[in-house]
């Protein structure tokens, strides 16, 4: 309850900070579904970026995940910014409802597509699975809501929901450029391990491991509370 409730005042004061951006957009007579939409190519771009990385770049080029996650973190805004729009012009609607979170799925599962890509292309081989596994559990997480409030259960109990996926993988992409970009590349390796045990990228591939096990958890968890709220 109480991460529910800090989680809550951030949230908030988010959205009061975009207030100034909010008005803007009024101004310019974009729909919430436009935004919405902006924010699913916005999210395609910069899977594209991750694609052009793993065919152009050198495994230790740390800008193509850099950018990526600034992209990433910059399309996340629009998905705030659709629903307080919508809010804020009285535009609210199922289809609109429907339409965000069709789109949310499929930018989400590009997003973990350019990310696998990358890692695979670079012989990541172990964090693209590990990619892979976060990549099920967040459509699980995201389906089960959906099928239990279909079937007139609240459910959003659980950690990992979209935004902090989102905000984790975007932040940890560009922290791990920062760390590169000011101290260079290190690495950790045991004798008898065929793979560094630590590197650079593992700054941004060891919460995606994370991500693996709390997203499918969660699932686990919304499963499980809502088959107690159906007895």
């Amino acid at each position: 309850m109480k991460k529910n409730n800090v989680w809550s005042k951030l949230k908030a004061n988010a959205y009061k900070a975009l207030t100034p951006i909010i008005w803007l957009l009024k101004k310019t007579g974009i729909t919430p579904n436009g935004l919405t939409t902006i924010g699913y190519f916005i999210t395609v771009f910069s899977t594209v970026v991750l694609i052009i990385g793993a065919e152009l770049g050198e495994r230790s080029d740390y800008r193509y995940i850099t950018w990526f996650g600034i992209i990433t973190l910059f399309g996340g805004l629009f998905d705030m910014l659709d629903g307080q729009l919508a809010r804020s012009t009285n535009k609210m609607s199922k289809f609109g409802a429907l339409y965000d979170s069709t789109l949310d799925r499929y930018g989400e599962m590009t997003m973990f597509l350019g990310i696998c890509y990358y890692l695979i292309s670079n012989h990541y081989f172990l964090s693209s699975l590990f990619a892979f596994i976060a990549m099920i559990g967040s459509i699980m997480v995201s389906y089960i809501r959906a099928r239990s409030e279909a079937l007139g259960v609240e459910c959003k109990v659980g950690l990992m929901q979209r935004p902090e996926r989102i905000l984790t993988i975007g932040i940890t992409a560009i922290l791990y450029g920062i760390i590169t970009y000011s101290f260079g590349q290190f690495k950790v390796t045991v004798g008898w391990l065929p793979f560094p045990l630590i590197e650079n990228i593992s700054i941004f591939t060891f919460p995606i491991f994370i991500m693996a096990i709390l997203t499918n958890i969660t699932a686990i968890q919304r499963l499980n509370h809502s088959r107690k709220s159906m007895l």
